[in-house]
């Protein structure tokens, strides 16, 4: 099948000839039809299989021209970097279409993006937070949109964006499109479409959680930071210049500490992206990785999700994630585009449940390399992996305190007042001796 067999507009299908896009993929041509009917649509796929092309295809064959400057079709992502790749794409596509489309996110000037909203925008492509900021204030309307996109909708809801979403559903209408892609179906994500979407149609183009079969896995048995950073650094050293290396860790503090070891090796050609990076830095990081002025990226799982880098040869798992979802995210950002890719991991004893889970998942074990003979490992610890230590002990019952006074000091006989009801009659009675009575 080409994307001449879909039932596109002439100006896409010029677009996609322009771009050398001509086979679409599994998912591009499993839900394209499904979309086009109108109903609501959960697609599912691994990272890196296209479900941004997924969704805007039909999306755009179904765009009709108006005079009404608010969205017909709103796209909600998880991150700013998703943002700026999917409103990228949307320009692409629409070369030959009088389409407009804006991007909104946090951490930057609302007023600009307001002004940018006002002017009227066919396609919006938002975080909800910054989604939710503009429709409350009025900026943004978003009673006329008939197509609503939720992209890597399970990432959204792991962000702690539920809120956000059930409020933004308030101010669209009610007879409208819903469109879902994940790389996940989590029970809470399923129990969330089931809540709010009318009888969605599901398209799966691959089991979730299985590998990509053009990715060659392997594990290294590696215990501790530094054995792993000489271990990573030998590694490096025996590929080709031209390898596009990412290495995921689990925390920023890590992607911090990493860099400062890696960059005293590897210069300039190293860099960190995460989310505690100011929002031009994680640009131009990406954009350095990307042009290939940068070779090694270490990143958080932010990067597993949020943006699209292409021809990435190698990623290395420097430590397991928290989810064995996030380590077939981590490993789909090689093997793409029908290249073959290199994913390694390094696993400590710790890791053995985690492990455990990510086999379970992918339904087949991860086969392990040996230490290099001429590399020297190291038992020395960092303070961060030292066990902490628990002393053992009862705890002591303080003696019960006796002839305990007032916090501070007496009161004043001012504040020792209590309000009571005022009798008149008493009172007459305490300054008259008798009580007084009014004069006929």
């Amino acid at each position: 099948m080409t994307f001449r067999d879909l039932n596109l507009k002439k100006p896409i299908w010029n677009a996609l000839d322009d771009l050398g896009y001509n086979t679409p993929t599994t998912i591009q041509a499993a839900s394209f039809n499904v979309m086009m009917s109108g109903k609501d649509t959960i697609g599912i796929a691994q990272t890196g299989t296209g479900k941004t092309l997924a969704y805007l295809l039909p999306c755009l064959c179904m765009w009709k021209f108006s005079k009404e400057p608010h969205p017909q079709i709103l796209i909600i992502v998880p991150t700013r970097e998703l943002v700026t790749q999917v409103v990228s794409e949307v320009e692409k596509l629409t070369t030959y279409m009088n389409v407009a489309v804006g991007g909104v996110y946090g951490g930057t000037n609302m007023n600009t993006q307001a002004a940018m909203v006002l002017q009227g925008l066919d396609i919006l492509v938002g975080t909800p937070g910054r989604i939710l900021d503009l429709a409350a204030i009025g900026t943004l309307q978003l009673k006329h949109a008939k197509k609503v996109v939720i992209d890597e909708v399970d990432e959204t809801l792991s962000l702690g964006f539920r809120p956000q979403l059930l409020r933004i559903f308030e101010f669209l209408p009610t007879r409208r499109q819903n469109m879902v892609f994940s790389a996940t179906l989590s029970e809470e994500v399923a129990q969330f479409l089931d809540d709010h979407f009318t009888v969605p149609v599901r398209v799966e183009a691959a089991r979730a959680g299985s590998s990509l079969d053009q990715i060659e896995q392997h594990g290294f048995r590696v215990q501790n930071f530094t054995s792993k950073v000489r271990l990573l650094s030998h590694l490096l050293d025996q590929m080709d210049e031209e390898a596009k290396v990412l290495v995921f860790v689990s925390s920023r503090s890590l992607a911090d500490l990493l860099f400062e070891e890696m960059s005293t090796m590897w210069d300039d050609k190293v860099g960190v992206i995460h989310s505690n990076k100011a929002q031009n830095f994680r640009f131009n990081t990406v954009n350095q990785f990307q042009q290939g002025e940068i070779r090694i990226l270490i990143a958080t799982d932010l990067i597993a999700r949020g943006i699209d880098v292409t021809d990435v040869t190698h990623v290395f798992n420097f430590d397991l994630p928290e989810s064995p979802e996030n380590y077939i995210h981590r490993i789909g950002r090689t093997g793409r585009a029908d290249k073959n890719g290199e994913a390694i991991t390094f696993v400590s004893d710790k890791d053995a449940p985690a492990l455990e889970q990510i086999e379970a998942l992918m339904r087949k074990q991860l086969p392990f390399t040996a230490i290099p003979e001429d590399l020297a490992l190291t038992d020395e610890l960092l303070e961060f992996e030292k066990p902490k230590l628990v002393v053992p002990g009862k705890l002591i019952k303080l003696p019960k305190r006796e002839n305990v006074g007032a916090s501070f000091h007496e009161k004043k006989a001012k504040n020792k007042k209590v309000n009571v009801r005022y009798d008149h009659k008493k009172a007459m009675m305490d300054k008259y001796g008798k009580p007084k009575r009014k004069r006929n």
